[in-house]
């Protein structure tokens, strides 16, 4: 199975937070899966990084490569066809990162692993960082 990380599922999984649920941490831990990371993933962190609503203890630029690697996660990149993606969504949603992760998931056909019920409007398969 390939599973697409939304950003507080990453930060969740790296942090050890025990508002991963069980399952999620199972399936991403399952080595079958695939388990991926947007570049848009990691844009986002950069960004609450610099305007200091997210602490990491270190650069993102430093931590987030190797701990990506340590988990054997995939790094995404952001394609023209992902960005593309976007102006096919139904305006449920407003905020750009999210916009796009959703856009990766339909266009790569994976699973999205995330907490946020806004994700279910668009019709891509969900499995819920909570349970």
């Amino acid at each position: 199975m390939n599973l697409l990380l939304d950003t507080h599922t990453l930060l969740w999984w790296l942090g050890g937070d025990r508002r991963l649920g069980r399952r999620a941490a199972a399936s991403i831990a399952e080595p079958r899966n695939l388990v991926w990371v947007s570049a848009a993933t990691a844009w986002e962190i950069v960004i609450k990084v610099a305007l200091g609503r997210l602490d990491l203890g270190e650069p993102p630029e430093k931590c987030l490569p190797r701990e990506i690697e340590r988990s054997h996660f995939r790094p995404l990149p952001i394609t023209v066809e992902h960005a593309l993606e976007v102006a096919a969504l139904p305006h449920h949603h407003t905020d750009p990162f999210d916009r796009l992760l959703i856009a990766q998931a339909r266009r790569e056909g994976m699973k999205m692993v995330t907490s946020d019920p806004a994700f279910e409007a668009y019709g891509i398969s969900i499995l819920s960082a909570r349970a």
